[in-house]
């Protein structure tokens, strides 16, 4: 479980961390101020960049995806399964390089104008007042060229105008229309403006620069730029976008685009038609020859075999063996009756009736039976009242016995006719037999040969038919994309945003400060505060922090001083007197050793000026110079260099401390024993005898003896001295004394090297005063100015 006290300690440690950045307000003030300055110039002098629309709607092809000329070949069941490309390809297709190169080319995107202003530069399009015609271009020594040197013009008149380079002697006069070479180029200029006053407006704005571009690098920077994005994925909604400074020049690329897009679409649809138009022709031919080869052979097989219609034909042999059966049955019947009769008539011997209506086909016969019967019926009927005697009877017998033998006469007549038509017709029947065996054969043969024309017919038509709707693709073709919007710009920019710039230079203009601070303190191994030094070792009491002097500020402590130094020295003094609580009974003054780290921490600074504050104080004081290898009184004590000194009182026996001391030009109670001759040894002096001497004779004399030391670390002059002092004072300069040089203090005092050792720290900026003095108060702050306190509060200064 922690302990409260831990809790109080992070608690606390977490506010002096964020004082420690709070009290430097007036450098995060300076820095929103100046960031937000930055923010409004920049919005005020930066080229706006507007984002351009367009959509488009890509056609879904039939039948798969496939062409109309290719679809004919999938009528046929050909290039089954063969389709286009899905909607990522038009995406590709749309970003392509060959694509945005052709839109470059095409708008010559590649020359840019530019408006030369004092501030800034801007990019002009369709308000340009000329334009630039490349005649010529040497693409190979365009490239040769690191830097294309910009062409500078300025209209003269409305048919002239100056052309020259920067950079170079090149200057010429021109006329409009006028071709003129460059090293890469050859150009010639148009007017591109309606009236004098235009040309006016123009050269008040200032000069036009033409710069001459790669096509492949302006190509590729659009193509980087250009945003191609389905709308939905379900869908083949497409939408371009082009964030650009130019409006108009962002619309006329997208909708070139688009144009360029559709006419490729186009061409290849139409290089589809073409082929496919050159490949039925190309089989209308061969058909054409297979089917007149075909009908010759059909009408040759028909005169070899004689035939106009084999099927006809055959139904009329079909016809015509019918025909004589037919006859052979009826010539077979009349045979039978004719045998019938004949046999009728020798069997029958009497003058009956003969059998009428039999169905003879011979009327002679026919006629002669009714003659016959007739007169049987007309005897029978005379013969009924009369007798066979009678006359008439007997002729009448007479007759019918003659008509009877011509009967029986035109019956074997008429039956000889007839075996002879029945063998005819036996003939006959065999030849068409014959005929008729022969038709399967020539019939299979004719199939054959009209299977070949209908099929070559077939594709003839067939063909025809698509070579007329390939005509009519090749007249009419569609655009692929259609253009739902045209392409638009926002009102708006796009960049940069106000509120974004505003809002990141107000957070940069915190940001700044609280890294500059952080970095300074995490970089920074320096002591700053006195928390440094608590931080190191807290059983070493820090007995004063002498703030910082300005340029104009005095260094020395006056009399009746109400500066916040004089008053820090004063704090010194009041802190020391607890420490000296001990040595109240010491019938003698006290020594206070003066001491450092190293070189320029401040050890004289606060050496003179603590014992000129202990001097106002009414106490008798003597300033020590025990530094004799570089004496450092002279700063204050102009003459103190010429002083004798420490190292001649111990060199010297004769000598008497009273001739050495000499008094202070400061204050009456302070006196100056100077360090004297620099000797060749101040560590051997030192440990001489007569150093006890030195510091009894001086505590016998003054209240206090201020002894301003050698820096430790350096000699061991301070170790050889120390232990003939009461107190000693350890300085540290804030932002000059590293703080790992602490450590060597704590080390010095636990082994005993430093008698009863305090911290001084010198230098301490106003913002990092610990305890009361972090307030700033002091009898003189009202004289303070604004900006005194401002840098007082940054310390920075």
């Amino acid at each position: 479980m922690a302990h409260p006290n831990q809790h109080q300690e992070e608690e606390i440690d977490l506010r002096e961390e964020l004082q420690n950045y709070l009290r430097r307000w007036p450098l995060f003030v300076a820095g929103v101020l100046v960031c937000l300055a930055g923010a409004f110039l920049y919005l005020r002098y930066a080229t706006p960049t507007y984002n351009t629309l367009t959509t488009i709607i890509i056609k879904e092809e039939e039948k798969g995806g496939l062409s109309s000329e290719l679809s004919a070949f999938a009528d046929m069941g050909m290039l089954g399964g063969m389709g286009s490309g899905s909607i990522e390809n038009e995406l590709g297709i749309l970003k392509s390089k060959r694509l945005m190169t052709n839109v470059v080319k095409e708008l010559q995107l590649n020359v840019r104008y530019f408006q030369e202003g004092m501030v800034r530069t801007t990019e002009l399009y369709d308000e340009r007042p000329f334009n630039i015609q490349v005649l010529a271009f040497d693409r190979e020594r365009f490239e040769k060229i690191e830097e294309p040197e910009a062409l500078y013009f300025d209209i003269i008149s409305d048919s002239t105008f100056v052309v020259s380079m920067k950079d170079s002697d090149f200057r010429k006069k021109m006329n409009f229309g006028e071709a003129f070479s460059l090293p890469y180029a050859e150009i010639s200029v148009t007017p591109n403006f309606n009236s004098l006053s235009e040309i006016s407006e123009s050269r008040e704005k200032g000069k036009i620069s033409v710069q001459f571009n790669s096509i492949d690098a302006v190509a590729a920077g659009y193509r980087q730029k250009l945003q191609v994005n389905l709308t939905d994925k379900n869908s083949s909604l497409i939408e371009l976008s082009l964030e650009d400074p130019v409006k108009d020049k962002a619309q006329h690329l997208l909708d070139q685009l688009v144009r360029q897009y559709n006419s490729e679409a186009i061409e290849d649809k139409n290089l589809v038609s073409m082929n496919t138009a050159n490949f039925i022709e190309d089989r209308l031919e061969i058909i054409t020859r297979e089917l007149d080869s075909v009908e010759t052979g059909k009408e040759a097989f028909k005169k070899e075999n004689k035939l106009t219609d084999i099927e006809a034909e055959s139904e009329l042999f079909i016809e015509n063996a019918s025909d004589f059966r037919n006859r052979q049955l009826e010539v077979e019947t009349q045979l039978e009756l004719a045998n019938t009769m004949i046999d009728y008539l020798k069997s029958d011997e009497g003058n009956g009736l003969l059998p009428s209506n039999l169905g003879f086909k011979e009327e002679g016969v026919v006629s002669i039976i009714q003659s016959y019967n007739q007169l049987v019926l007309e005897r029978d009927r005379i013969l009924a009242g009369s007798t066979e005697r009678n006359p008439v009877i007997v002729n009448l017998n007479n007759q019918i016995n003659q008509i009877r033998a011509n009967v029986l006469q035109s019956l074997n007549n008429l039956r000889t006719s007839l075996r002879i038509a029945q063998k005819d017709l036996d003939a006959q029947e065999a030849k068409i037999d014959a005929q008729i065996a022969k038709v399967p054969s020539k019939e299979k043969q004719f199939r054959n040969i009209e299977r070949q024309q209908n099929i070559k017919e077939a594709l003839y038509l067939y063909l025809l038919q698509k070579r007329e709707e390939t005509s009519l693709s090749l007249a009419v073709t569609a655009p692929k994309a259609k253009i739902v919007d045209a392409a638009y710009s926002s009102n708006t920019p796009v960049s940069p945003k106000p509120q974004i710039i505003l809002l990141a230079a107000f957070i940069l203009g915190l940001l700044i400060p609280f890294l500059f601070i952080y970095l300074k303190q995490l970089l920074n191994n320096k002591l700053q505060e006195r928390g440094d030094i608590e931080d190191i070792t807290r059983e070493i009491p820090i007995v004063g922090e002498i703030p910082s002097i300005g340029k104009n500020d005095s260094e020395m402590v006056l009399q009746n001083d109400r500066s916040v130094l004089g008053e820090s020295f004063r704090i010194l003094h009041t802190n020391l007197q607890y420490l000296l609580a001990n040595y109240t009974e010491k019938p003698s003054g006290n020594s206070i050793c003066v001491t450092s780290s190293v070189k320029g921490e401040g050890k004289t600074f606060v050496s003179y000026n603590f014992a000129l504050t202990l001097a106002n104080t009414g106490k008798k004081v003597v300033i020590v110079g025990a530094d004799l290898r570089n004496p450092q009184l002279q700063r204050y004590e102009t003459d103190a260099r010429q002083y004798r000194g420490v190292s001649d009182y111990l060199v010297n026996n004769d000598l008497k401390l009273e001739e050495l001391i000499t008094g202070s030009e400061f204050h009456p109670n302070l006196d100056i024993l100077a360090s004297g001759t620099i000797p060749p040894n101040p560590s051997e002096l030192w440990r001489s005898k007569k150093t006890p001497q030195l510091f009894a004779e001086l505590e016998s004399l003054y209240d206090y003896v201020i002894v301003d030391t050698a820096p430790s670390l350096l000699v061991t002059d301070t170790f050889l001295i120390n232990h003939y002092a009461d107190l000693t004072l350890y300085v540290s300069r804030a932002g000059y004394t590293e703080k790992k040089l602490i450590n060597f203090a704590v080390d010095s005092r636990n082994e005993g090297k430093l008698k009863n050792l305090s911290f001084v720290l010198n230098d301490v900026k106003a913002a990092n005063f610990g305890y009361g003095n972090k307030y700033g108060y002091a009898y003189g702050e009202e004289t303070t100015g604004f900006w005194d306190k401002v840098k007082n509060k940054v310390a920075f200064w």
